[in-house]
């Protein structure tokens, strides 16, 4: 049996190391390119997917070799990457996708066992179900992050390179054995099919905050659905080994198709739409219907077909036994197919800035999805059909050890997603008659030169401890960012309260209100657009008696789109007492934008220094002073400080203040 289990680990880290190594390769070519609003050179870094074809002609001269080559160089790389700023990593999580590529395949066409091999698929369906339960145990742990993939965390991803050593030794992976007499139809659809599953994977299942912020659901309830379902199946496949051999052409294709429209369905019904023109009225949003949450709940009950569908794909290749050169079309339109998604999701939030093909994509995040799940469902049917040899029965032994660690492995997860204890608002004899506000610009947790900051930028919110925390670019929670809840990772080591704000499925840069006190009433009002999705974030709190309305905005867009924010901006918050509106208004004091908002609302800076240079010297009157604090006339300021790059830890000037009220 320690065969089988090894099998199963290896391919579980397998697929975990292709998610978090994926995802930083795109991320790393986001950070030094889309992030700066434009494409150049170092968009050829997805070329990385298409190396997996130059290994290749290898496979048969040095197949032992060329795997324990590949686990070496994928161990080291993976081990190295958490302590590289971003261009290296860009090249070293490159490396690392294309070694565990290559891999898995020299590990299938390794198995020279005739039960290991007919067993193939049934192991990879266990296996990645393994991998989604392990990457989002990591995630959960850190608040949204991925652990493993910080320096603090590092130690993970040498310890997965160990354990995956172990496995392969375990399963003593013999010489190839390439079934020539064999007709190989049906090679390049199975491999198409077992890289569009594990892109499927990486783009949601994996990472349980992306699904969460797509419909502000449940978090915990998602993600212990996720891990449940997750280490369920993994335990199912061996308690009862035989039975996903039962399932029928046609049932498959029906779960598919109804995981596809459930899917496809959670994401168009967050697409509310953004006003056409700009006299149109705000579309405001608040907490999502029970309609809307429907489809989230059946795709979690659903989603474990990708792992049947897993199975499927790789039996046809396992009993294929294909001579290498019949793998190279499936690779090579699958990484043409991957890089297609990856650009179809990122283009639904940049679709102002890479014209004119983008454009096509704005309003679109759900066409990734619907076209990975589809093509899914149309490949996994088409290999279904063809039958493989029946698996012969057969049981595990010592299954007591799995069933402990996937049910640590399920608890421990949970306990890591329960609500974090908020922090408490010491209590005085007096109503409390100030806060402290703060407007932060994360830059999706990223400072100037585009390298995480995340560590430093909470260390900045600790030293300040504003009572209310207005942050933009917080949209990271997407594939271009690694799928990381920055905004979870804020909140919860402080112990906020938060909004996130706009739906990444909107497109948006992102607005979320953090608060030391219960946020309510929160709402999101998405705004007319000619460049990027707008919408401002709006919430109120309760201190000392009084209801203050926090409005967190972030436009950006044409004189005209400035205009239609500024009209928007004072027509929602003209009859409300107590108005906060801060963030970065992309507006400098001589635009008539800021100057009508500035007829209505005092600007704190100005307020205190009309010269706009602060006593101790710090000079606001430049073109940088896009960050503001503007409040309604029954509030007043003191003591308002901007915190200027590099200490800022982002690429824009941190602003907070103290406001106060006398009625």
């Amino acid at each position: 049996m320690k065969k089988e289990y090894g099998l199963i680990a290896a391919l579980g880290i397998l697929f975990l190391l292709f998610i978090q190594l994926a995802g930083t390769l795109v991320e790393s070519i986001y950070l030094m390119d889309l992030l700066h609003s434009g494409l150049d050179a170092k968009i050829l870094g997805v070329l990385f997917f298409f190396t997996p074809l130059l290994l290749l002609p290898f496979y048969k001269k040095f197949p032992r070799g060329l795997l324990w080559l590949s686990f070496a160089l994928l161990a080291i790389t993976r081990g190295i990457l958490p302590y590289f700023k971003v261009s290296p990593r860009m090249f070293i999580s490159g490396i690392g996708t294309f070694t565990v590529v290559s891999l898995f395949f020299l590990l299938v066409q390794a198995l020279s066992d005739v039960g290991d091999r007919k067993r193939a698929g049934f192991w990879s369906g266990a296996g990645l179900a393994l991998a989604v339960a392990l990457s989002a145990l990591l995630r959960t742990a850190y608040h949204g992050v991925e652990y493993s993939l910080t320096p603090a965390g590092s130690w993970v991803g040498w310890l997965l390179g160990v354990l995956l050593g172990l496995s392969l030794v375990f399963v003593k992976p013999g010489a190839p054995k390439q079934v020539t007499e064999k007709k190989t139809g049906g090679v390049t659809s199975a491999v198409l099919g077992f890289i569009l599953v594990l892109v499927l994977a990486w783009f949601s299942f994996s990472a349980p905050s992306v699904i969460a912020r797509w419909t502000q659901g449940n978090y915990t309830l998602i993600v212990a659905a996720i891990s449940l379902f997750s280490t369920g199946w993994a335990l199912l496949t061996l308690l009862a080994p035989t039975w996903p051999g039962k399932v029928s052409a046609r049932l498959l294709l029906v779960w598919n198709l109804v995981f596809t429209l459930c899917l496809t369905a959670t994401l168009l019904t967050q697409q509310v739409g953004s006003p056409v023109t700009p006299d149109a009225a705000p579309v405001v949003v608040t907490t999502p219907t029970w309609a809307q949450l429907v489809p989230l709940f059946l795709t979690l009950l659903l989603f474990p077909v990708i792992f049947l569908d897993m199975k499927v794909f790789v039996d046809q290749i396992s009993d294929k036994a294909p001579a290498p050169r019949n793998l190279a079309p499936g690779l090579a339109l699958g990484a043409l197919l991957l890089i297609v998604l990856v650009f179809a999701n990122i283009f639904t939030n940049v679709w102002g800035y890479v014209k004119p093909i983008s454009l096509f994509f704005r309003g679109k995040y759900w066409l990734s999805y619907f076209l990975i799940a589809g093509l899914i469902t149309f490949l996994a049917w088409a290999s279904g059909r063809k039958k493989v040899p029946a698996l012969p029965d057969f049981v595990f032994k010592f299954k007591g050890v799995p069933v402990v660690v996937l049910g640590v492995l399920f608890v421990a997860t949970f306990v890591f997603a329960l609500p974090v204890k908020h922090v408490e608002v010491i209590p005085t004899e007096d109503p409390r008659t100030s806060i402290k506000v703060m407007t932060y610009n994360i830059q999706q947790a990223n400072d100037e030169n585009g390298e995480k900051s995340f560590d430093r930028q909470l260390a900045l919110i600790q030293d300040v401890s504003p009572d209310v925390l207005s942050m933009q670019e917080t949209d990271s929670v997407r594939i271009s960012m690694n799928n990381n809840d920055y905004v979870r990772f804020y909140a919860d080591n402080l112990g906020y309260y938060s909004y996130f704000g706009p739906t990444p499925v909107m497109g948006t840069y992102g607005t979320s209100i953090l608060s030391k006190y219960p946020l309510e009433n929160v709402r999101t009002a998405y705004i007319y657009s000619d460049k990027d999705e707008n919408a401002n974030a709006e919430a109120e709190v309760t201190v000392g008696g009084k209801t203050l309305t926090i409005y967190d905005v972030h436009p950006d867009g044409s004189p005209t789109v400035d205009m239609t924010f500024a009209k928007t901006l004072i027509e929602r918050s003209k009859i409300k007492p107590y108005v906060i509106a801060l963030g970065d208004y992309n507006l400098r004091d001589y635009e008539e934008a800021y100057k009508l908002i500035n007829s209505v609302y005092t600007n704190v800076w100005t307020s205190i220094y009309p010269t706009k240079i602060s006593t101790d010297g710090t000079d606001m009157s430049g073109e940088n002073r896009i960050d503001h604090i503007f409040i309604s006339s029954d509030l007043q300021a003191r003591n308002p400080v901007y915190v200027l790059i590099p200490d800022s830890a982002t690429d824009h000037a941190v602003h907070y203040s103290e406001l106060y009220w006398t009625k």
